[in-house]
């Protein structure tokens, strides 16, 4: 985590002189932030609603993608101050480095982009017509391939350092076949500094098993069996690699 304010001197300027409403901006403003800060040229249709942020289809020339913008008052998250600019300006960078964490280590997760307060950019998965499906909501092909690659893709996060504290079918997308693991908002990064080594073992772990629970049910309804005490076992020789034990 950077030493320096999330915000830049100009937004706390805005802050302090009254030029920032405390009102949850219209989708035209939100679009103008995302031009006006160079994240994207274009912006078009919102993708979809979290319980934090929207994500919106975007364009940088003739290349699509897509942007993450945290909302500042119509959110879950509780606390911080009367506005929620620099709170949400934090949880983007957490889940823009996480984002950063997992693609660099080679899971199979959108290709990030640039952050900008509480706002960023991030590989389009899906068509020109319509972007991927998520895994509840699609029909699977090769459901028992697609299993293997889903385990493939959980094992490849926790080399990364990373493990997924939400994992769903909710949060997966089919995309050319292949799973595509998303939302890392609340991911756990194996060997952050500031708690001790026991406590992030104990919540990757118990996260882990969860989202495998999860896995494991979905999967049942195409007749499969996926073994999570074995993907456990497997997932924590990963994160051992860290040194967290």
């Amino acid at each position: 985590m950077p030493n320096e304010e999330y915000l830049d001197k100009s937004v706390h300027w805005k802050v302090r002189s009254g030029l920032i409403a405390f009102a949850e901006p219209a989708y035209r403003e939100v679009a103008e932030a995302i031009v006006e800060c160079g994240l994207a040229t274009e912006v078009g249709q919102r993708l979809g609603s979290g319980k934090e942020a929207d994500v919106y289809l975007c364009r940088e020339g003739r290349r699509l993608l897509v942007v993450k913008a945290y909302r500042l008052y119509r959110t879950a998250h509780r606390g911080g101050r009367p506005i929620k600019l620099e709170t949400m300006g934090q949880r983007a960078l957490i889940e823009h480095d996480l984002l950063c964490y997992a693609w660099q280590g080679g899971a199979r997760v959108p290709e990030p982009g640039r952050r900008v307060e509480n706002m960023f950019s991030m590989q389009y998965l899906g068509t020109p017509a319509s972007a991927a499906p998520m895994l509840q909501h699609a029909w699977l092909d090769d459901p028992e391939a697609f299993l293997r690659a889903t385990v493939a893709g959980v094992e490849a996060l926790a080399e990364a350092g990373v493990v997924h504290s939400d994992l769903s079918p909710f949060n997966i997308l089919v995309h050319e076949g292949q799973p595509w693991i998303i939302d890392l908002a609340s991911g756990i990064r194996v060997d952050r500094l500031g708690t001790p080594a026991w406590v992030r073992l104990s919540e990757a772990l118990t996260a882990a098993a969860a989202g495998a629970r999860a896995l494991k049910r979905y999967f049942e309804r195409y007749g499969l069996t996926l073994d999570v005490e074995d993907l456990m076992t497997r997932v924590r020789a990963k994160i051992d690699l860290f040194r967290v034990v």
